[in-house]
């Protein structure tokens, strides 16, 4: 039986959670700091703070909000052009979206992506827009994950209790948030984090395979 069976609202992160886009993360990542400084620092440093919007994952590196907006527009430049190519959905997403949807599930999606790059990743990755009742992006006037907010928002404009939704996400932020926020927390062991460090986190439910949330 799927973890989440009992739960009628099931809010979902995007990036390593429904969107393979590690790689295309990484391109963008390695093409920002090559351009704006003399040496491109360990993939971890950035795999690191994943999950949070650019403008905070940024703010380590800048020495001004100025060059904060920069190094976001040099990333989001790359990002986009070369979106389609590097971009890909798990195996297995788009099946078990569609049966939660034919089954009646509310469905929505709370990310760290400004809705551009949300939008061109459910397009490329063949997610049907309309199978999400709600979408939270970092253009969202609120504190962002790890701080509940984005998620408690996505439940308000759901009409969702905290106690009859799930947050599926593959970063200790995306758990923190759901905890947080009070809802059922399921760890995507299917992401790039290691099942170690979720785990410590102390999630509701560890899920290797997405499929498992399948009615």
């Amino acid at each position: 039986m799927s973890p989440v069976s009992h739960l009628p609202t099931l809010l979902f992160d995007l990036d390593g959670t429904l969107v393979d886009s590690v790689e295309l993360i990484l391109a963008s990542w390695r093409h920002t700091m090559r351009h704006h400084f003399d040496e491109v620092p360990e993939d971890h440093v950035w795999l690191e703070t994943m999950g949070q919007p650019l403008r905070t994952q940024f703010r380590a590196f800048a020495e001004s909000d100025d060059h904060v907006a920069e190094l976001v527009a040099t990333y989001v430049e790359h990002n986009h052009r070369e979106h389609d190519r590097l971009i890909r959905p798990f195996p297995g997403v788009r099946e078990t979206l569609a049966d939660l949807h034919s089954n009646g599930r509310t469905m929505g999606i709370v990310t760290s992506k400004a809705s551009r790059g949300t939008a061109l990743a459910l397009v490329a990755c063949g997610l049907e827009p309309g199978w999400f009742d709600v979408v939270v992006t970092s253009d969202a006037p609120v504190p962002h994950k790890p701080d509940p907010a984005p998620v408690l928002l996505a439940l308000r404009q759901l009409g969702s209790e905290p106690a009859e939704a799930a947050f599926v996400g593959d970063s200790v932020w995306d758990l923190r948030a759901g905890r947080s926020a009070g809802v059922t927390t399921v760890a995507a062991l299917w992401g790039p984090f290691e099942p170690a460090l979720l785990a410590r986190e102390e999630p509701d439910h560890l899920v290797p395979d997405i499929r498992e949330l399948a009615p």
